[in-house]
């Protein structure tokens, strides 16, 4: 994904300060308010969880909450003034969200804090993985710098060092109810744990330890910690869309091989390439599952009830599904 220059992120904070006068949801509209923006979604509901009752005494942001997705998202210059004023920033600090960096440059609140969640995870962040079969990428020009897998959040384990950083950060910013962070943080890391503990028992008690998928793959984090293995169209963070009919081939006789009868897809598919796999397989009766990568959820699934735990319960159901 390009970077936005910082002329044109200078440009779109001129232009956000002018008409973001008056606009009642100005993060610095209330200065009795924490004032946190997010850019996905898992990072906004565990904001929300950890706040607890002092929810409503915060002013929390989503940016992503028309369910864009990561890798496509530009912020508008509204979004931009949210940043600069705001006093808790979190965002993936992937190559997607590569603006969030001179976002932070160009902030007006000196003292704002900010969680970089792939910083936070420091040695045990992930380096994209190309697997056998995956549909090759665009050269681009050398970097010096790897590609991390930027899907952080769908690791329960994860979560839970996220969470602690997120406490640590409110507690700072609002000592006086840092006790209340700190046990909302204990409750919902015990959530976590036992969300952890089901998912390992899912895998363990699984005959099949194999996903294949018609589509981008962005749940190696979630694998590696469960000990499942997958064969994929795309690597998660890819930006192609079409699989060639080599890739379409190697996955179709992957499922012949294994015995697989669920092809998976991501929320908002088509499944025109896991059909197509489909039908070059030897049986071509394989069932289509949906996993829920929470990269497109909206506000308004979020004001309707949807939570990190609750797709997390959803996407393990359908795996003990089609896993057993």
């Amino acid at each position: 994904m390009k970077r936005i220059s910082t002329i044109l992120l200078t440009m779109l904070l001129l232009a956000g300060g002018a008409s973001g006068c008056g606009n009642t949801n100005n993060t610095g509209s209330d200065p009795d308010k924490l004032h946190i923006v997010c850019t996905v979604f898992p990072a906004y509901d565990w904001t929300r969880e950890l706040l607890g009752s002092h929810a409503d005494e915060a002013d929390i942001s989503y940016l992503l909450d028309s369910g864009a997705d990561l890798h496509s998202f530009q912020p508008t210059a509204q979004d931009m003034v949210k940043i600069s004023e705001c006093d808790l920033f979190l965002y993936v600090g992937g190559e997607s969200d590569g603006w969030a960096e001179d976002a932070l440059k160009s902030a007006k609140n000196q003292d704002m804090h900010a969680i970089n969640l792939l910083e936070a995870l420091g040695d045990a962040a992930k380096e994209e993985e190309i697997k056998e079969g995956m549909e090759a990428e665009e050269e681009e020009e050398a970097e010096d710098e790897p590609e991390y897998d930027e899907h952080v959040w769908l690791s329960l384990s994860n979560a839970k060092l996220f969470c602690d950083v997120i406490c640590s950060e409110l507690s700072a910013l609002d000592a006086d109810n840092a006790s209340d962070y700190a046990a909302n943080c204990a409750e919902y890391t015990a959530k976590l744990d036992d969300m952890d503990s089901e998912y390992r028992d899912m895998a363990d008690n699984a005959s099949c330890k194999t996903l294949l998928f018609g589509d981008r793959f962005p749940f190696r984090y979630l694998t590696d910690d469960y000990g499942l293995d997958y064969y994929a169209a795309f690597v998660g963070c890819s930006a192609e869309t079409e699989a060639s009919f080599e890739t379409i081939s190697f996955l179709a006789g992957k499922a012949d091989e294994l015995h697989l009868d669920t092809v998976f897809t991501l929320e908002n598919s088509d499944k025109s390439i896991a059909e197509a796999l489909i039908r070059n397989t030897n049986d071509k009766n394989q069932t289509i599952a949906e996993l829920d990568s929470m990269q497109s959820v909206t506000a308004d699934k979020a004001d309707d009830g949807a939570s990190y735990l609750g797709i997390m319960q959803k996407n393990l159901d359908i795996l003990k599904e089609a896993l057993k």
